[in-house]
């Protein structure tokens, strides 16, 4: 499985819009974080986790000429805004693009972008086929995707693990049941926003204690906000089998 970061940043992205911080004035390229997703090439299929608002872009600079399919860890807009943009695959595959999400989420995407579900299908709109999915594993043409229940404040939100990858986003809490489901993961992705606490995610030091107890072989932080500090300075100080994702970062698992 190859797997590449399309964004690692919050749901403001870094820079951040009139902030002047030394993150955010940063010219290290690893410093400018688009929103948070995912690109897993597995057994010949091309998936996507989340399309934030970037999507489009992030697609462009990663050059993914094909998607299967679309799968959601939960309904907030960093996550979703970018849903129109799969037009461009519904033209060039000549195919409806597949949406794996809970029944939650789904609602809300119809809700958000209503055009896409009316009666009236004017030309060009986004093509979909809508999957609800619950905490039960399932398949994609093939490949197996074991949902992971965690916590995002009160909201719950699914991680996902395939093969020995793991991917969770946008959590502060993940219950002793769901950490067995990712004990073995060679790679686990936990989201790590800022150094203080936060009430709906993990501050680095969760994180980095997490992925302590969790022992992949490597771990990765992502959803990272510009509180954080420089990329530079903040990964020197962590545990050497766990680094800072970076957009365009790639990796095999």
């Amino acid at each position: 499985m190859k797997v590449t970061f399309l964004g690692t940043g919050t749901s403001q992205g870094v820079p951040v819009i009139g902030c002047t911080c030394e993150v955010c004035r940063s010219v290290d390229y690893r410093d400018k974080r688009l929103r948070v997703s995912v690109h897993l090439q597995v057994e010949g299929k091309s998936f996507i986790i989340d399309s934030g608002p970037d999507f489009r872009q992030q697609v462009l600079r990663e050059r993914i000429r094909t998607l299967d399919a679309l799968i959601f860890t939960h309904e907030h807009k960093d996550h979703t805004a970018g849903l129109d943009d799969i037009r461009a695959y519904n033209f060039s595959q000549n195919k409806d693009m597949p949406l794996y999400g809970e029944e939650r989420v789904l609602e809300q995407l119809k809700r958000e972008f209503a055009y896409i579900f009316s009666g009236i299908q004017y030309p060009g709109i986004p093509r979909v086929q809508l999957h609800p999915i619950t905490e039960t594993p399932f398949e994609i043409d093939g490949v197996l995707f074991r949902p992971i229940r965690v916590k995002h404040y009160k909201l719950p939100v699914l991680g996902y693990r395939v093969g020995d990858f793991t991917y969770i986003t946008d959590a502060n809490h993940i219950p002793e049941e769901e950490m067995d489901k990712i004990r073995g993961s060679k790679v686990v992705v936990l989201n790590a926003l800022r150094q203080e606490p936060h009430i709906s995610h993990f501050s680095l030091q969760e994180a980095v204690d997490l992925l302590t107890d969790l022992a992949p072989e490597r771990g990765y932080l992502t959803h990272i906000s510009h509180l954080l500090g420089p990329h530079r300075e903040v990964e020197p100080t962590l545990p050497e089998f766990i680094r800072l994702a970076y957009d365009g970062l790639q990796f095999e698992v």
